[in-house]
């Protein structure tokens, strides 16, 4: 349907009429779309493939947009409808809580490392780069500097306020976490370090989690 750029259009978030989340939402000459998916800046003829995928073959209309760090997909959205779509794991939904606890102990697992192994100002510089990132995508429960420190310091495990978040989100959050490993590590490899860290997960839950990462957008850029 369109192609975008960052400029020509606009991104803010709705509260969603029934679940306790923000929605991000492209708004374009009058039209509403909602996030559908994220790709990397690598990822250029995947997500062209997906969009013309949704748009040719399945009537949808979506919008794709190109920015200098990633390509995201959004599918054409009427707000009053948005409390009508189906329930449960699509592309869009939400999904299991473990699976963001998977993606907590990765966030955790970089900040850690960062921390030992160049010390508390990096890690400092760190935490606002994640900040940023959730601010930017409006991850739900990260609006104060002490939620944001909460996600990157208490075992998602054990604690009792673990958001859950909506499939895209992290997809975002993967994806974002992968460019940070690369401009705080360079060449150094830290997929494997980063990975280390869900064997703190029971092993089914481990695997689940495994196969949804090794076929989401996001699994070429952590295999």
């Amino acid at each position: 349907m369109f192609i975008l750029k960052r400029q020509d259009v606009e991104i803010s978030s709705i509260q969603h009429p029934k679940r306790d989340q923000k929605v991000p939402i492209l708004s374009y000459q009058g039209q509403t779309f909602r996030l559908i998916q994220v790709f990397s800046a690598g990822q250029e003829e995947d997500a062209r493939a997906f969009w013309r995928d949704l748009t040719d073959n399945q009537g949808k209309a979506c919008v794709l947009l190109e920015e200098p760090e990633r390509y995201s997909i959004w599918g054409k959205v009427r707000l009053d409808q948005l409390g009508n779509e189906p329930s449960g794991h699509d592309a869009g939904g939400a999904v299991s809580a473990m699976f963001t606890q998977a993606c907590l102990l990765m966030l955790q697992a970089m900040y850690i490392d960062i921390e030992d192994l160049m010390g508390t100002k990096q890690a400092a510089s760190f935490e606002k780069d994640v900040t940023h990132v959730f601010q930017q995508w409006r991850f739900p429960q990260t609006e104060s500097p002490s939620a944001v420190k909460q996600l990157l310091t208490v075992n998602p495990l054990n604690s009792l306020q673990t958001p859950t978040w909506q499939e895209n989100l992290l997809n975002v959050l993967l994806q974002e976490l992968h460019r940070l490993g690369k401009a705080y590590f360079g060449k150094s490899s830290f997929s494997n370090r980063i990975l280390d860290a869900l064997q703190d997960l029971p092993q089914g839950e481990r695997s689940r989690f495994m196969e949804w990462l090794s076929h989401s957008p996001t699994g070429k850029l952590w295999s």
